[in-house]
């Protein structure tokens, strides 16, 4: 039971990354933009969290600056697509390699650099429950932070008038252009924030979930989260449970090489790319069910008077 609670907290720290990461792409794409860079936005953010951890010793300001870091890399692409109508696809791919590279140049002074001692949290009283306590009452705040964002980003999309606009943009951005919103400065703003979100998840890479730097460290979790998306049928709870059961595989490989099972790590190592990709497929043998909750727009681009 132990080991089965061990499991579990490692889960749902493994999951965060990907949710919050994923639901901030999930806002980018309900706005109708595909944003490919989200791999890269984590490198830099984790490298821009980690320095500042090392510099401030504050784990907050560290996600300050994933976030800043996120948010600007975002911003630059949210100008080269949605006001000089690049491709979208492209220039998300282009951000990505940006970012990979840059990431490991700025890196190279903090490779063997080490941050102070990691704070313990734990809800009091409840941190004591047997097995419950291991499992669920003694993670990072960032852990809660994901499941509250869930609910909020929920709401906000089908409770909330923002929501509505955000996802009539997604589906017809000449509809919401003519009745006076203001389509390409919300879009932005999604963007924007959808780039902070997958920024706090790279900062919460390299401070928290493995407290170092090293090149490349997101090891392609910024393209499961853009698969999340398509696994959740842009839903944000979908995203929230879709994160955990591939942060489950994940970890399912090191408990099982904990528990002394004969299989070649490399193989265990490329289960959570092997979930993703047959998961991919079972949903692609649906396309109908994707197509009708695809936001209409997503990829096009907008041009305003057209």
């Amino acid at each position: 039971m132990d080991a089965i609670a061990l499991l579990i907290a490692a889960t749902l720290n493994a999951g965060t990354v990907l949710a919050i990461a994923g639901l901030g792409l999930l806002i980018n794409e309900r706005a109708g933009i595909v944003n490919l860079g989200a791999e890269g936005m984590m490198l830099v953010a984790a490298i821009a969290g980690f320095a500042t951890a090392v510099h401030t010793g504050s784990d907050w300001l560290a996600f300050a600056a994933g976030a800043g870091a996120g948010a600007l890399m975002a911003a630059a692409f949210g100008v080269l697509v949605i006001w000089l109508n690049t491709n979208q696809y492209a220039s998300g791919l282009a951000l990505s390699l940006f970012g990979t590279g840059f990431s490991a140049f700025v890196g190279i002074g903090y490779t063997q650099a080490k941050l102070s001692e990691r704070p313990r949290f734990e809800i009091p009283g409840l941190a004591d429950v047997p097995f419950f306590g291991p499992a669920f009452f003694k993670q990072h705040p960032m852990v809660y932070f994901a499941i509250a964002l869930t609910v909020a980003l929920a709401w906000f999309l089908y409770r909330s008038r923002g929501g509505l606009v955000l996802r009539a943009i997604g589906e017809s951005p000449e509809s919401a252009h003519a009745l006076g919103y203001p389509v390409r400065r919300l879009r932005l703003l999604a963007v924007v924030t959808g780039g902070a979100l997958c920024g706090i998840a790279g900062a919460y890479v390299s401070v928290v979930y493995t407290p170092l730097w090293v090149e490349g460290m997101i090891a392609g979790k910024g393209w499961i989260a853009l698969a999340l998306t398509t696994f959740a049928t842009w839903r944000p709870a979908r995203v929230l449970l879709g994160a955990y059961l591939f942060g489950g595989v994940t970890m399912l490989q090191f408990h099982l090489q904990g528990q002394g099972v004969q299989v070649p790590s490399q193989v265990l190592t490329a289960l959570p790319y092997v979930a993703t990709i047959v998961v991919l497929v079972l949903i692609s043998r649906n396309p109908t069910w994707i197509r009708v909750n695809m936001p209409a727009s997503l990829g096009k681009s907008f041009y305003p008077g057209s």
